[in-house]
């Protein structure tokens, strides 16, 4: 019997409960019926318009997505603004968008978890654990299998994450050692001051601030502190989709599940001095 959206929006609340969601957050079925059937699903950081007109040339009967479209209150949603075409493209095409996101952060194999296993993390537990399970929350502290060098780990990331325009930022010495690793999938400004953060050699998130990151670079001459590494929001969240997608696949047998590989960073290029 091929599942409804209604299944699959039981399937998703079962491997990300919508429970642990930020009381902020807009997450769950944001267009479509409910008992329309679905064969094949598309996974995407971003509900976008290529992320739209992808799910609907290849057949998708459901937009998975990490970020919420709907998150920032709309006044319309009429078709000449970029929020009303693509849902009046997805609902003309049958397609129900669905979305999973701090839901989606903050479980074991969630966003910063995802992270976290592409560089080898070890011993990695939450920042922010949750109250209920230590064992979920917000972002990853752990350490790696050996020590290398704030360098060589920013390059080690460029290439598990895919490429972006503004690539990895670093602030910190080249050659300076580095261990222990505290890490948030997505924009963690919020966390720079969290203890576990401050005891680490580095920190990795996207979305960092002049403001907030000069102010914990200045402190970390003071009174110490990791060095701080910047990658791109939609990078650093892409890599979970494809555990996403298998964990999917394992709740709903028969159903198709595809990774999107187009890129939704907003930067295309960069001049350099």
């Amino acid at each position: 019997m091929t599942p409804t959206v209604a299944d699959v929006v039981s399937a998703v609340d079962r491997l990300w409960p919508v429970a642990g969601a930020e009381p902020w957050d807009a997450v769950g079925l944001v267009a479509g019926d409910p008992s329309a059937e679905v064969s094949s699903i598309l996974l995407a950081v971003d509900a976008v318009l290529d992320t739209t007109d992808e799910a609907l040339s290849v057949g998708a009967d459901l937009l998975l997505v990490h970020h919420p479209l709907l998150l920032r209150g709309v006044t319309s949603v009429a078709a000449d603004r970029y929020k009303g075409a693509v849902l009046t493209r997805l609902i003309r095409g049958g397609c129900a968008l669905l979305a999973a996101h701090t839901n989606a952060d903050v479980v074991a194999r969630g966003t910063s978890a995802a992270l976290a296993t592409a560089i080898g993390l070890e011993d990695a537990r939450p920042l922010v654990p949750g109250t209920v399970d230590p064992s979920v929350g917000l972002g990853r502290v752990g350490r790696l299998d050996r020590p290398v060098t704030l360098g060589a780990l920013a390059r080690a990331l460029a290439e598990v994450l895919p490429a972006t325009a503004t690539g990895v930022r670093v602030a910190g010495e080249f050659d300076r050692p580095v261990r222990t690793i505290a890490l948030c999938a997505g924009a963690g400004d919020s966390l720079l001051s969290h203890p576990d953060v401050l005891a680490a050699d580095v920190y990795i998130t996207s979305d960092l601030r002049h403001h907030p990151a000069s102010e914990a670079v200045e402190n970390a001459r003071v009174a110490g502190g990791p060095a701080l590494i910047d990658v791109s929001h939609w990078a650093s969240e892409w890599l979970w989709l494809d555990a996403a997608a298998s964990e999917l696949r394992a709740a709903l047998p028969g159903v198709e599940v595809a990774v999107s590989d187009l890129r939704t960073d907003p930067w295309d290029f960069v001049v350099t001095q």
